[in-house]
């Protein structure tokens, strides 16, 4: 700061050499109060600076060559690199190498224009000051600066030469009112350790301008720029139905580049409080996240009850570029069903009633099989329902060929062309209200199971035009449970049996085998007439016939043992069949025998005329017939009335732009 006064000082001398007496004058009669005129100035680099100053003021600079002062009203500002000073009213005296910067009081009685110092992005306001910007000592009246997320108040401030600072009669707060903050530790004496610490003597705790109790011996607080440790003071207000508190407060533990730790608190006067965790982590081009954890004790005014609320909250992101084939990803909101109602951290989670949680894996197995392994969680505040699912697993084989040879492409037998798919899924999940989570009993209501599917497919060229191609679809379900149902009768009022089912659980584990089986025979039949003469020149008939059959086996039937009777009687003639893996997480065996053959025609019919616009060939295509299609087919399972309706449909389209569509069933 010394250097703009030097840099200035020399200006202003080179400059006012070229003024007048009477420009001096003149100044002098203009009152600042009515101007309108805007004064501006600057160095140049040609007087050897190391950058340019610019000083302006909306009335006027005014020069006394005879005392070596200049003069700056209305609004002055002065600029150089990373300074700025800007006041009401600016006094430079040369031959005691001061600078002195003050507001003014306007027509209304009020002081305006108060000085505000701007160094390297630190923003300092005050009453006066006083600047020797030869020895760099300072003298400042009523400061008002923001350090980190505080701001700092002081009636006197000197500024040592050591670029330390001594305040007399300061402050700490993190309300951002300058004049009258609502809460802030007040203390006589504190030193300023520039980019390093402020350390005060005795200081408490004054709310609304009202002393209380809440002493400390001394304080401090770090000053240092990004990063750094330290306290954080809480915030202060009232709530109508906790009183009086004091949020947020607690220490800041930067711990390193990568990883830091925030410790805080609220407290209520009607007994209410919580503890807050947050930490956040990164590993560049690896991962980064944060975790944050909160208990609170919540209690409202006239009630002895109180409430335990927590909120769990887990937010991971892995770079794409760490592990290409494979990603972990996790976003974990789990609150209480009350937390938000007296612990929102934004408007959106005190009004929404719903919260979900996903945390994921994927990677690749030998490069090409798919793993993916999920929990999920999902709750609403509302009901008070909770649904979990840990874990859910799903994997993937793709297509292989088991008897074919590596890398054969050619002479290939029947058998090489059998190919085989693999899949898996796994899931455990528990829905309930949140009341009975993790309460005895809750692991037997957990729905849990595992599925497999292995589609086998066999295709076959049959005498050069047929295509014969066979599937078996193999699936498999494990349960570690299965249902067992009793009949129980009870008399009523007329002494009549009435029957109750009692549905039982059973442990153990219990294997679900199934398959069905499907083949089908297609070909292709081309058929061309063509014509010498006439505006035809000839007409292609496609014809697709194809044929399937498809079976699935009852396994209902006793063999299978999946199924089971309930006597729905007391004299037990009568029975009812049921599954005994009803509404199971992947369902049940199915309960009949299908079989059913097949048939479908379809036609295609178009014709070539003359073309005009056709230059090359001179022909065009019409189509007559786009899709001509015939279904039918035969149920192999029903005693009579085996086939189903003959079903007929087709497209025409007509001058390009007029689509017909038509069906018929007999």
């Amino acid at each position: 700061m010394g250097a703009i006064l030097f840099i200035l000082s020399a200006n202003a001398m080179a400059f006012a050499q070229q003024r007048s007496n009477r420009d001096v004058n003149r100044n002098k009669q203009k009152p600042a109060s009515d101007s309108t005129i805007i004064v501006r100035d600057s160095t140049s680099n040609s007087m050897g600076l190391d950058a340019k100053v610019d000083y302006v003021a909306k009335d006027s600079i005014r020069f006394d060559l005879r005392n070596k002062k200049v003069f700056l009203y209305n609004e002055a500002v002065i600029d150089y690199q990373k300074i700025k000073l800007e006041a009401a009213d600016v006094k430079i005296h040369f031959t005691e190498n001061l600078l002195l910067a003050e507001g003014v009081i306007d027509s209304a009685g009020k002081l305006v224009g108060k000085p505000i110092f701007t160094e390297d992005g630190q923003v300092y306001k005050s009453k006066f000051m006083k600047y020797n910007y030869s020895s760099k000592k300072a003298f400042i009246k009523e400061v008002f600066t923001e350090d980190g997320e505080g701001f700092m108040h002081g009636k006197t401030i000197k500024k040592l030469s050591n670029e330390s600072i001594n305040v007399s009669e300061g402050s700490f707060t993190t309300c951002n009112n300058e004049e009258h903050p609502h809460f802030e530790f007040r203390y006589k004496k504190s030193k300023v350790i520039p980019n390093s610490k402020v350390v005060t003597g005795p200081a408490y705790l004054v709310i609304e301008e009202v002393p209380t109790p809440l002493f400390i011996p001394f304080g401090l607080f770090p000053s240092k720029q990004g990063q750094r440790s330290g306290i954080i003071i809480p915030t202060y207000g009232e709530s109508t139905t906790r009183g009086i508190y004091l949020e947020n407060g607690g220490y800041y533990w930067a711990i390193n580049d990568y990883l830091d730790l925030k410790l805080t608190g609220d407290v209520y006067t009607y007994g209410s409080w919580s503890l807050k965790a947050l930490t956040n982590y990164v590993k560049k081009y690896k991962y980064r996240g944060s975790l944050n954890l909160t208990y609170a004790i919540n209690k409202e005014r006239d009630s002895e009850a109180a409430r335990k609320d927590f909120a769990f909250r887990w937010s991971h992101q892995q770079d794409a570029k760490a592990r290409p084939n494979g990603r972990f990803t996790a976003d974990v909101n789990i609150v209480s069903s009350q937390y938000n109602v007296y612990n929102p951290t934004s408007t959106n989670d005190y009004l929404s009633s719903t919260f979900q949680s996903g945390v994921s894996y994927q990677t690749k197995i030998a490069g090409k099989h798919s793993l993916t392994l999920n929990a999920s969680h999902s709750q609403n505040t509302q009901t008070k329902m909770v649904n979990i699912t840990l874990p859910e697993i799903s994997f993937s084989v793709n297509r292989i060929y088991p008897f074919r040879k590596k890398d054969k492409v050619s002479g290939l037998k029947w058998y090489d062309n059998i190919s085989i798919n693999y899949t898996l899924n796994a899931k455990n999940t528990i829905n309930m209200p949140d009341s009975l989570l993790f309460k005895p009993g809750f692991v037997g209501k957990m729905r849990n199971g595992l599925n497999q599917n292995i589609p086998i497919s066999l295709p076959i060229k049959l005498l050069k035009y047929f295509n014969l191609t066979t599937s078996i679809n193999v699936k498999d379900r494990v349960y570690f449970s299965s249902l067992k149902k009793t009949t129980k009768f009870e008399l009523d009022e007329d002494n009549n049996f009435i029957p109750t089912v009692v549905t039982d659980t059973v442990s153990g584990v219990n294997n679900i085998f199934e398959y069905s089986l499907s083949t089908g025979l297609t070909t292709t039949i081309y058929g061309m007439l063509n014509f010498k003469k006439g505006p035809i020149r000839a007409i292609r008939h496609v014809f697709k016939p194809s044929i399937s059959l498809s079976y699935t086996p009852d396994f209902s039937a006793d063999k299978w043992g999946y199924y089971d009777y309930i006597y729905t009687d007391l004299a037990h003639t009568q029975k009812e069949k049921y599954s005994r893996f009803e509404n199971y997480i992947y369902g049940g065996p199915t309960n009949s025998e299908s079989g059913r053959i097949n048939f479908s025609f379809s036609n295609n019919l178009e014709m070539k005329v003359p073309s005009r616009k056709d230059t090359i060939t001179g022909i065009k295509k019409v189509v007559l017939i786009e899709s001509l299609t015939i279904n039918a087919s035969y149920d192999l399972t029903k005693d009579s009335i085996n086939w189903s309706p003959i079903s007929i449909s087709g497209r025409t389209t007509l001058f390009k732009k007029l689509t017909i569509n038509y069906a018929s069933t007999w």
